[in-house]
C-alpha cells in the first residue's frame, strides 16, 4: 500500500468513497440529516436531551476522538514497533502500510461503526441496557462529525506519540466520567456486558 508515483490520490479517494458510502447507508437506515428541532447550534452538551447525537457534536464526540487516539497507537505499536522485530516480511508490510493508508483504515472502521451503531438492533440495545434510554440514533451530520473527530484524534496521537496519547486518553475518560457519567470504556462495557449497578449510577445523574 505504499504510494508510488501518481498514486497519492488513492487514499483521499478511498476516504471520500467511505464518507459517501456511510452517508448513503445512514440514509437507507432512515437517519435524518439534522436535528428536527431546526436549531443550528453545532454543539449540544446535554446528553439527556433529544438533541444529543442530532447536531454536529456533543460530549460523545469526544469518545470518537478517543477512537482516533487508539487507532494511531494500535498501528504505531503493531507496525512500527513489533513488526520490524518479528522479521523481514512483517517489516515490509509495515513499510507499505503508510500513514495515509492507516488513516484510510481508521476512517473506514469509524464509518462502519457509525452504520452499525445506527442499525435498529444496536439502537434498541442502547435503549435497553445503557443510560441512553431515549436514544434514537445519530443524524447524518452527527455521524460525519464523529468520523472527523476520529481523524482529529488520529493526527493528535501521531503528534503526541504513544505514551502521551495514552495519558491523554485516560484524562479524557476521567473527564467524561465526571461530566456525564459515561465514557468510551463504559459505553463498550454496557453494550457488551451490561451491569445494572453501573446503569443505575449513570441514570442517577439525570436530574
Amino acid at each position: 500500500m505504499r504510494d508510488g508515483p501518481g498514486r497519492h490520490w488513492q487514499p483521499p479517494l478511498a476516504m471520500l468513497a467511505t464518507f459517501v458510502g456511510m452517508i448513503l447507508a445512514m440514509r437507507a437506515l432512515g437517519r435524518i440529516w439534522w436535528c428536527e428541532c431546526g436549531g443550528w447550534a453545532l454543539w449540544k452538551s446535554d446528553v439527556w436531551s433529544s438533541h444529543c447525537s442530532q447536531h454536529l457534536a456533543d460530549p460523545y464526540t469526544i469518545t470518537h476522538f478517543s477512537h482516533g487516539l487508539l487507532f494511531w497507537c494500535l498501528f504505531a505499536v503493531v507496525f512500527d514497533r513489533w513488526a520490524p522485530r518479528i522479521g523481514a516480511r512483517p517489516a515490509g508490510v509495515a513499510r507499505r502500510f503508510t500513514v495515509p493508508w492507516r488513516l484510510v483504515t481508521a476512517v473506514f472502521a469509524a464509518a462502519v461503526w457509525e452504520v452499525v451503531e445506527n442499525s435498529p438492533w444496536v439502537i434498541e440495545r442502547y435503549r435497553t441496557v445503557t443510560m441512553s434510554l431515549d436514544y434514537l440514533g445519530d443524524s447524518v451530520v452527527n455521524a460525519i462529525g464523529d468520523v472527523l473527530a476520529c481523524v482529529a484524534g488520529f493526527f493528535t496521537a501521531r503528534w503526541l506519540g504513544v505514551t502521551r496519547t495514552l495519558i491523554l486518553f485516560v484524562v479524557l475518560e476521567l473527564a467524561l466520567l465526571l461530566a456525564i457519567r459515561d465514557n468510551l470504556s463504559l459505553n463498550v462495557l454496557m453494550l457488551t456486558w451490561p451491569i445494572e449497578a453501573v446503569r443505575s449510577w449513570q441514570t442517577a445523574g439525570h436530574v
